[in-house]
């Protein structure tokens, strides 16, 4: 499960990013298969060693980034990932209501 820490607001995570000795190219593919594929995991491998990956990944998930690699992730594992964290702000937002009215 994903919990927000807001470390995505601070843009120290940007400068600090292994992303920025390498072109934007490698981390926005055309495509998700074939050759595509082998581009994606290229850019992931690089994210694994970065200090920055957790915050890069927060901020395309609250920003809703939806191409591209972010914080080690494909297009589609962010979609899944996103939707799991919308489902749990709203279990959340439903049980603060009834936790509201039972007073």
């Amino acid at each position: 499960m994903w919990n927000r820490t807001h470390a995505w607001d601070d843009a120290d995570w940007r400068a600090e990013a292994a992303c920025r000795s390498y072109e934007p190219e490698l981390f926005f593919p055309v495509g998700t298969t074939g050759p595509a594929t082998d581009q994606i995991e290229s850019a992931k491998s690089l994210c694994t060693q970065c200090p920055s990956q957790k915050a890069c990944l927060e901020f395309a998930l609250a920003t809703n980034q939806e191409s591209g690699v972010w914080g080690g992730t494909s297009e589609d594992e962010r979609r899944k990932l996103r939707k799991q964290w919308l489902a749990a702000r709203r279990r959340a937002a439903q049980m603060a209501q009834a936790a509201q009215s039972i007073r």
